[in-house]
């Protein structure tokens, strides 16, 4: 999957002004004139205003430099907290008409805020000058209860791949089901709900997709038995994906393509929550428990939390589409 982050469509509108502006310079006038770098982050994701990566992935710190004089270099040093651990001078390369760039690549050793400086020395030609850009570097673990950053980015990047997860900032228990999805997804098998540095790993890496079968469907619903999923779906493209818990071997979820031909909000007086049947007495809805494996009487299980999302996004006719792998 492409990469998370390039320029934001802000920082690109900025440097086209920037770039556009004022590049007949004086470099020959034998005064030395002012210059000045703009930075700009890729591999990093933002969280609200906030830079973020995590220890040991690369990140970019692309730098323009206005004006551009042939043989130009940059110092960039790299720190974390006060410990610098990388310095490098850089040869500034032409990028566009009186405007050069350079990039660092960069993997921060660990947790903790990090600070690139980048120094243009004083010449005859350009006078000296100044720029820096700060990211956090997040410790890749979190557990149940934890607010910050780190949930942040991991409930971000789980809806950038469409599971089902409101976004509150707290690992809660649908932040739980949507690792449990996630894994699924991945093949790694159901129950796991931890967010360990392999997984965040592979969710900062676009790791993950559900595959969809039908989309001459339209707006339709697969459900995945072999992984014991749910996705909803417009066409090719997939919206949510949730967890479920199919029937079990004595009580299988029927397979084939069905639709939605009835919908009963509330509580049916087995436990059956918010429920769209689609053919028989067989039904997508919330029940508890729905555990982490196939234990239904047929039905597709969702937790009790995700039902009425799914009831509210079903229509009657909409297709609901079942195999087992």
């Amino acid at each position: 999957m492409r990469r998370a982050l390039v320029f934001s469509a802000l920082a690109i509108v900025a440097l086209s002004l920037w770039l556009g502006a004022g590049s007949a310079l004086a470099a020959d006038s034998g005064t030395a004139v002012p210059g000045q770098a703009h930075l700009y982050l890729s591999g990093a994701f933002f969280v609200g205003h906030n830079a973020v990566t995590v220890p040991g992935r690369t990140v970019e710190v692309q730098g323009f430099v206005r004006p551009y004089l042939p043989g130009q270099t940059v110092e960039v040093m790299s720190y974390l907290g006060r410990r610098r651990f990388k310095r490098d001078r850089l040869r500034v390369k032409p990028a566009g008409p009186g405007v050069g760039a350079f990039t660092e690549r960069l993997r921060s050793p660990a947790a903790g805020i990090v600070r690139v400086k980048v120094t243009h020395d004083a010449t005859p030609q350009m006078r000296g000058f100044f720029a820096q850009r700060a990211l956090a570097a997040l410790a890749p673990t979190v557990g149940f209860g934890a607010r910050g950053l780190m949930v942040d980015l991991i409930q971000q990047r789980l809806a950038a791949l469409h599971l089902y997860i409101p976004q509150t900032g707290v690992f809660d228990e649908q932040t739980a089901l949507a690792l449990d999805a996630y894994h699924r997804l991945l093949g790694w098998g159901e129950g796991i709900e931890a967010a360990d540095p392999h997984t965040i790993a592979d969710l900062l890496n676009g790791a993950g997709a559900f595959r969809v079968r039908y989309p001459g469907d339209g707006k339709h619903v697969e459900g995945d038995l072999g992984n014991q999923l749910i996705a909803l779906i417009y066409g090719s493209k997939v919206y949510r994906i949730y967890p479920i818990s199919s029937g079990k071997p004595s009580t299988p979820t029927v397979l084939g393509r069905y639709r939605v031909y009835s919908q009963v909000p509330g509580y049916l007086p087995d436990g059956m929550y918010f429920s769209s049947f689609f053919t028989g007495g067989y039904a997508i809805h919330g029940y508890n428990p729905a555990p982490d494996y196939p234990a239904s009487h047929g039905c597709m299980r969702v937790p009790i939390i995700d039902a009425l999302s799914i009831y509210d996004w079903l229509r009657i006719g909409d297709r609901v589409d079942v195999y087992p792998q």
